[in-house]
């Protein structure tokens, strides 16, 4: 018995994706190929600027959770502090050098979100 063979015919292959400039407004793609992000709908846009931050609590966006805050401030000491530390302990070694770690002036001031707890900067002196 011989059976009747048909050989599957193929169509052309897939075109390739667009290259990256085809897709984002360079040369139109030449493919049926439409990007995934195309019917993305995304919500407003943020535009966040970059506040300074000072050894004062600052009102202020959060980036991370976009609530209107003021920042929690944590105080630690500095290079400014160690650094007039290494000088008082060449004058005076009887321990005095550790009075720069318990003056504001010589503390750097870190600044977090009392909302979601994110890490803002840091001022340093």
């Amino acid at each position: 018995m011989s059976k009747n063979y048909q050989r599957p015919t193929y169509g052309p292959p897939p075109a390739a994706p667009p290259s990256y400039s085809q897709s984002v407004g360079g040369v139109p793609p030449t493919s049926p190929f439409i990007p995934q992000h195309a019917f993305v709908h995304r919500g407003p846009e943020i535009l966040t600027t970059i506040v300074p931050l000072g050894p004062e609590p600052t009102h202020m966006i959060c980036i991370h959770c976009h609530a209107e805050i003021d920042s929690s401030t944590k105080s630690e000491p500095g290079l400014l502090a160690y650094i007039i530390g290494a000088l008082i302990c060449l004058v005076c070694p009887c321990g005095c050098c550790f009075i720069p770690c318990c003056i504001n002036k010589c503390m750097d001031v870190h600044h977090y979100c009392p909302n979601c707890k994110a890490y803002l900067g840091r001022y340093k002196r």
